[in-house]
């Protein structure tokens, strides 16, 4: 029953009355979800709707804590501090804090802890003071091969700034994206992309068969055309961003590697759709 922390993981805090609505209007998913034991899984767009930054929310005494990447940290609270105005809300990175994971069957911890909102299977996050953390008994690669096995993407390790889409890396089926909460940044081209079927890529888990090609690597199909590129990677799995259609018996070439993607149960695909 593994749990570990996450060192480049950092927190953010909002404070301030206004802060549910604040933040409401700029992320991808409905912040109002977010309660005591539940957290909500999000995303920063661009206006145009692209990728900037993913996070969970946890709600605890009258704030808001964001689990983010800890190199978009300071990123994220400058943007977010631009769209402040006039609302009554305070940004500011947590110093002394710690986000552990646990998952195959760990208890979820008291405290400020909920389980990870994206999959049953993923297993739970908290947030707690460096000196309050639980004693972990697994490694952050440990952690890595889970969410990879369950083909989870992580921030900035699988998407890219301003080029990514949710729906490529599977935020609708990862319960990412609310479709019924109202207008936020980007919700325009991530909707259209839906509802008109444009999606063509998407982030496909694969078993690595050969050294873990870097990331970037373009994925070859027999014959040479290139249908993809490797994202990350680690000890014979990982993630690769995929041309669909996708067939689950196919092999792909990858720098000194072979690839075989598969599609996990929670995947829909556009054939799969309604």
């Amino acid at each position: 029953m593994p749990q570990t922390s996450l060192p480049d993981r950092a927190i953010i805090e909002l404070t301030g009355e206004d802060r549910v609505a604040f933040l409401q209007g700029l992320v991808s998913n409905d912040v109002a979800e977010a309660v005591p034991g539940r957290a909500v899984w999000a995303a920063l767009l661009t206006p145009q709707g692209k990728w900037l930054a993913d996070f969970f929310i946890f709600a605890e005494d009258g704030r808001l804590l964001l689990d983010v990447e800890a190199a978009q940290a300071a990123m994220l609270v400058q943007r977010l501090t631009r769209f402040r105005l006039r609302s009554k809300v305070a940004l500011a990175v947590l110093e002394g804090w710690s986000v552990q994971a646990g998952w195959g069957g760990a208890a979820l911890p008291a405290g400020i802890a909920a389980p990870d909102p994206r999959h049953p299977d993923a297993g739970w996050r908290a947030l707690a003071p460096a000196a309050e953390a639980l004693p972990a008994d697994a490694t952050p690669d440990a952690y890595d091969r889970h969410r990879l096995a369950l083909g989870l993407p992580d921030g900035s390790k699988d998407m890219e700034a301003e080029r990514s889409t949710l729906l490529e890396a599977g935020f609708d089926e990862l319960a990412g994206v609310s479709w019924s909460k109202g207008c936020y940044m980007g919700q325009e081209l991530t909707a259209r992309t839906k509802y008109r079927g444009l999606l063509k890529k998407r982030f496909f888990p694969v078993t690595i068969e050969g050294p873990v090609p870097p990331r970037g690597t373009p994925v070859l199909r027999e014959g040479g055309a290139e249908v993809g590129e490797m994202r990350s990677g680690q000890d014979g799995l990982g993630l690769a961003l995929l041309r669909m259609p996708v067939r689950g018996d196919e092999a792909f070439t990858c720098g000194e590697a072979r690839l075989l993607p598969h599609v996990p149960g929670w995947m829909r695909l556009p054939e799969q759709a309604g």
